[in-house]
């Protein structure tokens, strides 16, 4: 039932946004040199790992930090417009179509940062990554949260991603197909600004946080 669900999201999505693709990847064409695709390698599910695709978003993407901060000078005009309304996102349409990835589920993470899980931790791979997952909703601004940093990376796999799979593994707990369908409209809303979970509490230490 969830893989019919994830099919039919998947393939629905990408016929219906065949034309806003076209003009994203038209717009990333016309605003810096390079790709109209970003690929990054990620570990999925029993910690394969797969192809995850985004609209490209920075200008120079070989090499440099693997997290990004608020203000990366490597992200272009058209990039922050992508980001900031998760467009850079939609491309994973196609992971979901593949089963690499589902609709809901955690976030997968790249080998290095996966490397670096306690054995509590690894249970976040027992699930199937998806593109949108509760973590999101709780910490929605990770570029913000590590603003300040000495050394973002460090900060994201010391602070930040524990308390992301904490709440993934909380999640898959109780999960239900309502609950998905609940957290997909939930971040919807957090798109158009719209914030229910947040853990405003939430401080990197020495970093500088937003705090609206």
């Amino acid at each position: 039932m969830k893989r019919l669900f994830d099919i039919v999201i998947s393939a629905t999505g990408l016929a219906l946004l065949a034309v806003p693709f076209a003009v994203i990847a038209l717009a990333i064409k016309l605003s810096s040199p390079g790709t109209v695709f970003y690929r990054q390698n990620r570990m999925g599910r029993g910690g394969r790992p797969f192809w995850l695709y985004k609209f490209r978003s920075m200008g120079n993407t070989e090499g440099g930090a693997q997290v990004t901060v608020d203000g990366d000078p490597r992200i272009t005009a058209v990039g922050r417009v992508l980001r900031r309304w998760k467009l850079d996102e939609l491309p994973q349409l196609y992971n979901i179509l593949r089963g690499d990835m589902s609709v809901v589920g955690p976030r997968p993470e790249v080998e290095r940062f996966v490397r670096s899980y306690t054995a509590e931790q690894r249970l976040v791979l027992e699930q199937t990554p998806g593109l949108a997952g509760l973590a999101q909703l709780v910490y929605p601004h990770e570029a913000d949260l590590l603003q300040g940093c000495d050394d973002p990376e460090e900060a994201y796999v010391r602070y930040l991603l524990p308390k992301k799979i904490a709440v993934d593994l909380q999640y898959e707990q109780k999960r239900t197909f309502w609950s998905d369908m609940r957290l997909l409209g939930e971040l919807a809303l957090l798109v158009l600004g719209k914030s229910y979970r947040t853990d405003r509490n939430f401080r990197i230490p020495h970093a500088e946080t937003r705090t609206d």
